[in-house]
């Protein structure tokens, strides 16, 4: 029951922002910004029963995914500005994702090291 209830509220969510998107770019950007699918998702996990140390360590892994995404769409952005196809533009915003989050990583760990030694 919840499967489809989760799917129903988080399709409707995403039909709403796309049509915003369509009518008002900009207010449909400032929408889809919106935390909502970490939002809604924290709130599904505590409505099955998850605990509250296991949603905060949810909320740990979005907030530390959040850097990497802006850089993700800073690529888009300007890959779409430079009129590259729109696929070209995600394949190169999620590459840069990822290497932001390996590097991101590697820096974190360094910085461990550097400090707590």
């Amino acid at each position: 029951m919840y499967v489809f209830l989760k799917i129903l509220v988080s399709a409707l969510v995403i039909g709403a922002v796309t049509e915003m998107a369509r009518r008002f770019p900009t207010y449909g950007g400032i929408i889809a910004a919106l935390p909502l699918v970490s939002l809604l998702s924290i709130i599904w996990l505590h409505v099955q029963g998850e605990a509250s140390e296991r949603i905060s360590t949810f909320a740990l892994g979005v907030l530390w995914g959040f850097p990497a995404t802006a850089f993700l769409l800073i690529i888009v952005y300007l890959s779409l500005q430079h009129s590259l196809h729109l696929f070209t533009a995600i394949g190169l915003g999620f590459a840069g994702w990822a290497l932001f989050l390996v590097l991101q990583d590697v820096v974190i760990k360094q910085a461990k090291i550097f400090f707590l030694s």
